[in-house]
């Protein structure tokens, strides 16, 4: 196979590449409609595509997966708008490295010269760093583009926030990645020969990310080798990719709420592939356990009554066995968490006494709740009047039990659903007695 620095290459405009860069910026477009995927934001009548063709640009945050084009769209935005364009890390640039920056930008502006600041990984600036460019912003003397792969509604100041469009954009698809392959392949003069499979397979080992998917090509392209490339020379020799996946992040939340609202919509296919998902991205499995068992009390409930039993079991399994003997444990409760009868009861009624909780301060319990150790508080009706349920008949007074100056709430509902159909009953039992005088049925 071809070494793929054998010779110089030419882009377009016949303007020689050396020999160190790397292919993914050989590769990089320089215009729009070069750029591949993100067909939203790049349509014809998008806000991004207006900006440009009108040249009067606003601050931008991108937000989106690593590999989508952030830095790219940043430069071919900076060259369709002709405009001057300076670009830092926030990992590896200080305050002088900005300072000087934003200085030289001001006196650009003062000569009639437009900047466009891109600041990669944005949102690793602190508040007082990301407050430096609110002035500069506001004058004119940049248009700044920021690019993250975190969710700015939390990692931006709203100032900033405020000032800029946030534009998301997507993890590239199948398509995307197949015409960028198609690219690189074009590209090189001695490409490698790849069986369909194996085409496939290396589309797919770069999950999502255009920039993974022509360094995977770079190295197949160093190759000392002929013929065809097939999956076992890939699967072989190359590194599989790390899932995209941050425990502390975006991700981290998405994949959990998926699992979640798929374990409420009752599908344990879906469930199961979110937790394959999250024990595959390295997901610590106390974490996933916790979720379950809130689960179990949000969306369960009491329809039934072993859901959480269930899942504190298969939490104790998993401690006992370890991975990935214990993983089967969390398939087998979340497969019954999914299957479960659902209701929400609960919860809604605890959200409901928590915020008249809070409406209603410190409002004590009536006086004949409360217990009376001392002769004191004997002698101020403490204690008075209560009845002791079990000296009754049917053992159920229906005495008052809430603060003597709230009228008595009604919070939960039990469903038609599980386990409840019986609560249901018992709360309309209850209920009845209680609307009777004499409550000695």
């Amino acid at each position: 196979m071809m070494d793929l620095f054998d010779s110089d290459s030419k882009d377009a405009e016949g303007n020689i590449f050396q020999k160190n860069i790397p292919l993914a910026e050989r590769l990089r477009p320089k215009v729009l409609d070069e750029v591949v995927g993100q067909d939203k934001v790049l349509s014809s009548n998008s806000q991004l595509k207006s900006m440009v063709r009108s040249g009067q640009l606003s601050s931008i945050i991108f937000w989106g997966p690593p590999g989508v084009g952030k830095t790219t769209l940043a430069r071919v935005i900076a060259n369709e708008v002709r405009a001057h364009y300076e670009e830092i890390s926030a990992v590896f640039s200080g305050v002088s490295d900005l300072k000087k920056l934003l200085n030289t930008a001001t006196l650009r502006h003062a000569n009639g010269s437009k900047t466009i600041l891109f600041v990669d990984e944005i949102h690793r600036f602190n508040k007082s760093q990301q407050d430096s460019f609110l002035p500069y912003m506001e004058n004119g003397s940049i248009v700044l583009i920021g690019a993250t792969t975190e969710n700015p509604s939390f990692e931006l100041n709203s100032a900033l926030l405020s000032r800029s469009n946030v534009i998301i954009l997507e993890r590239l698809n199948a398509e995307d990645l197949r015409k960028i392959f198609d690219r690189v392949i074009g590209f090189l003069d001695n490409p490698p020969i790849f069986s369909d499979e194996a085409s496939s397979l290396i589309i797919h080992m770069s999950d999502g990310d255009g920039r993974a998917l022509i360094n995977l090509l770079e190295q197949v392209a160093l190759w000392e080798s002929s013929g065809t490339v097939n999956e076992q020379d890939l699967l072989t020799r190359l590194a599989r990719r790390a899932k995209n996946y941050d425990k502390k992040g975006d991700e981290h939340f998405n994949l959990i709420s998926a699992l979640h609202k798929s374990v409420r919509g009752s599908d344990p296919d879906a469930a199961l592939y979110w937790l394959a998902r999250m024990l595959e991205g390295g997901e610590d499995p106390a974490y996933i356990c916790r979720r379950l068992i809130r689960i179990a009390a949000e969306d369960i409930g009491l329809a039934d009554l072993h859901a959480s039993s269930v899942c504190i079991d298969a939490w104790q399994s998993y401690e006992r066995l370890g991975s990935p003997e214990g993983e089967l444990s969390l398939a087998r409760a979340v497969c019954y968490l999914a299957l479960a009868p659902k209701s929400n009861a609960v919860y809604r009624a605890f959200s409901k006494a928590r915020k008249l909780a809070k409406e209603t301060g410190s409002a004590p319990p009536p006086k004949h709740i409360l217990n009376a150790p001392t002769k004191i508080m004997k002698n101020n009706g403490f204690g008075d009047g209560y009845i002791y349920e079990h000296d009754i008949e049917n053992a159920f007074s229906g005495q008052n039990f809430f603060p003597e100056e709230l009228s008595r709430e009604v919070f939960y509902h039990p469903v038609e659903r599980g386990f409840e159909r019986e609560l249901k009953k018992r709360v309309a039992y209850f209920e009845k007695l209680r609307l009777k005088p004499d409550k000695k049925m």
